[in-house]
């Protein structure tokens, strides 16, 4: 059963990083192995009733992720419906390339922990359309907001999907997990940026400003409120957990709620033809249900290897064949480049137990920041990097020679970082 299980599990995961060249969504792979492996593993069981209590407190915690992902997402559609982050471009009147890739970076570093990298990379990318003419120029800004996002979503438990998915796990705090990670983060950033400014010459040729005049439904107060108010409900999420006790994904739906609420005031006595794409209901509509089904599919994988036992032999045999924590867990991140960092964090999480590493576990921090900013080292490796990849069509070996370098050197300055604090601090 076991080597079924493994087999079912590599090929689907082969599937889904060919996707492209096989012309097969990468939902319909994870969603087919999901069930299959499940289907595998109780045909194969006798006590086919502990297999069910099995998927369905499995199912519990894969909920909360996905409940988690679709209100955040409902909420940064909703800013973009009032053209919220359009307030942010305007701000931006540099065109010094130095100067200007430092303020883009520390904008996408502080609103990717705000919101998540994913949504934030998609912002920056739109943003940058409007500011920079020449493709070259752009793609390298692209190249860095990569970095930028992934940095800044790893020190923050709503900032990226994994670090989500350890905080709903119980493994890190919301407080620790920023404080502990806020630096080594900013140090991943810091560094390529410091190398890329000395290659930066000369100023930007700015994009036509027309985009800009469009006619709108909405008045510029609304679109600052939805905008305020939007990003206020999503760092409302982790304040929530801390006073009631209650897993994330209720904060995020009472945050929905609430902006559900403040639209239905602010556009209530509209005509319903013109109020209609304002509307919670449209941004329902618009959001990536594909990628909520991806994730659900993969994770149910992950946990039938769980639960057949695959990954606590996986996490003895890293422990006698490397040893070092440290080495263990900046391996799992540089594989992250390669390999989705969803199911290799959940692959972690199922691997070493909270008996013997508790909640804000060195193993844990370490985790997020390494599967976090790991991802940056190839296009491919993050759902930030996929996105700017299929936004500006930016070539894969372009960025391995433009970007991967920059992104390693990063990675490697953020943990020596972590690693010499932690070392300090004991």
């Amino acid at each position: 059963m076991i080597i079924i299980l493994v087999l079912i599990f590599v090929l689907g995961y082969a599937a889904i990083i060919l996707e492209h060249r096989l012309k097969i969504n990468k939902t319909a792979s994870a969603l087919l192995i999901g069930v299959l492996m499940w289907a595998v593993y109780i045909i194969a069981s006798a006590d086919k009733s502990l297999v069910n209590e099995q998927l369905l407190s499995h199912l519990g915690n894969i909920s909360g992720i996905l409940f988690f992902l679709l209100g955040a997402m409902t909420i940064v559609e909703l800013i973009d419906a009032h053209d919220g982050f359009e307030i942010i471009t305007e701000l931006i009147r540099h065109t010094n390339k130095r100067r200007l890739i430092w303020i883009i970076s520390f904008i996408t570093f502080f609103l990717s922990a705000i919101l998540d990298n994913l949504t934030t990379t998609i912002v920056m990318v739109s943003l940058l359309r409007k500011l920079i003419r020449k493709d070259d120029d752009r793609m390298l800004f692209v190249g860095i907001v990569i970095i930028a996002a992934n940095a800044g979503g790893a020190w923050t438990p709503i900032g990226d999907v994994t670090t989500t998915m350890l905080w709903i796990g119980g493994q890190i705090s919301a407080a620790n997990i920023m404080l502990k990670l806020f630096i080594p983060s900013l140090v991943c950033l810091l560094v390529p940026l410091v190398v890329i400014s000395f290659q930066l010459r000369g100023k930007i040729e700015r994009a036509a400003v027309s985009t800009y005049f469009i006619e709108k439904q909405h008045t510029r107060q609304q679109q600052k409120v939805i905008l305020i108010m939007g990003i206020l409900s999503l760092g409302f999420v982790p304040v929530f957990k801390t006073i009631t006790h209650l897993p994330p994904f209720m904060g995020m739906l009472f945050s929905l709620g609430f902006m559900w609420l403040v639209t239905e005031l602010m556009h209530g006595k509209r005509d319903l033809e013109k109020k209609k794409h304002l509307t919670l209901v449209s941004a329902l509509h618009k959001i990536d249900i594909s990628s909520i089904l991806f994730f659900l599919g993969i994770l149910l994988a992950i946990a039938t290897l769980e639960s057949a036992g695959v990954l606590i032999f996986m996490a003895k045999w890293l422990t006698d064949s490397i040893g070092n924590l440290s080495v263990i867990v900046m391996t799992i991140g540089l594989s992250s480049a390669i390999i989705d960092n969803v199911p290799l964090v959940a692959a972690t999480q199922g691997m070493y137990n909270m008996v013997q590493y508790p909640i804000d576990s060195y193993i844990w921090e370490f985790l997020a920041y390494c599967a976090g900013t790991g991802g940056s080292i190839l296009i491919i490796g993050s759902a930030a990097g996929v996105a700017a990849m299929g936004m500006e069509k930016i070539n894969f070996f372009w960025y391995l020679k433009k970007i991967s370098w920059l992104a390693l050197l990063g990675y490697i300055a953020g943990a020596v970082t972590y690693m010499a604090i932690e070392y300090s601090s004991h």
